[in-house]
């Protein structure tokens, strides 16, 4: 089981050093590197709106995107290498202790970069700055969360392949993903997929009431006028203002001028 940190006590000086583990450096590594990533976007995007000066380039500087022959590269292509390298050494050389902990942390800041694009993914167009960019801090906040709730351990599957525990234990992950895939068809993308690993997270979506616009509503709401009209209410402008706020605060506002993409 995979646990926090451990207290190693120096009996020289009697000093108490406390030794990260690799799951609790790859969160930080995700956290760190994902809060560097914004601040350094917002910073790229606010001296593009600044006036450019005739004798300077408007990206110049120690802050700047990178091109590599007229190519912007976005920062998931290197989240997506470092994470190849990470996973690469992770398999080949079976590394322990320090080594260990610095493969996951490399692929900890792989996977902020990759997953601050995520928007991009599903678009496969660049709408980092617009509403529908919002997906990546959706998809990144589930990142945390999952790899938060793994630092105490997460074992999905236990006991010796054919006996009752294993048995159990697959019964109890079939039962955990059926309730996430309800959350899902509910149109709750971040609490199904945190509900994987942290079930009652699971359990309370799945319960509530369903997005108007999901695959559940509109299937089983079509009917039953009044649990329709009690969803639009729930998830309505203002929880939907309510949420951008949150994301906006973290990750910065979407550009004016890619207003007319959805969310």
């Amino acid at each position: 089981m995979a646990i926090l940190a451990e207290i190693v006590v120096d009996t020289e000086g009697d000093s108490r050093i406390v030794v990260l583990y690799p799951v609790m450096w790859l969160f930080i590594a995700v956290l760190v590197t994902f809060v560097v990533t914004r601040l350094i976007t917002r910073r790229i995007r606010s001296r593009g709106a600044e006036p450019a000066d005739d004798d300077a380039d408007q990206g110049g500087g120690l802050i700047g995107d990178i091109t590599v022959g007229g190519v912007h590269l976005h920062h998931q292509v290197f989240g997506i290498l470092f994470m190849t390298l990470a996973g690469l050494a992770l398999i080949a050389t079976t590394p322990e202790g320090t080594a260990l902990n610095v493969f996951a942390a490399l692929f900890g800041v792989g996977l902020a970069l990759t997953f601050d694009e995520f928007a991009l993914w599903v678009h496969l167009d660049d709408v980092y700055w617009s509403t529908s960019g919002r997906k990546s801090v959706d998809a990144i906040f589930c990142a945390l969360m999952i790899t938060g709730l793994m630092i105490g351990g997460a074992e999905l599957v236990s006991g010796r392949i054919g006996t009752a525990q294993w048995w159990t234990s697959i019964g109890y992950l079939l039962i955990s993903l059926g309730i996430s895939l309800i959350c899902l068809l509910k149109g709750k993308f971040v609490t199904g997929i945190v509900g994987i690993v942290f079930q009652p997270v699971a359990i309370v979506g799945a319960i509530r009431l369903a997005k108007p616009d999901s695959w559940w509503a509109v299937r089983r709401y079509s009917t039953r006028p009044r649990r329709l009209a009690r969803s639009q209410a729930r998830f309505g402008e203002r929880y939907h203002a309510r949420w951008n706020r949150a994301r906006d605060f973290v990750a910065g506002p979407p550009d004016p001028r890619h207003a007319e993409t959805q969310s």
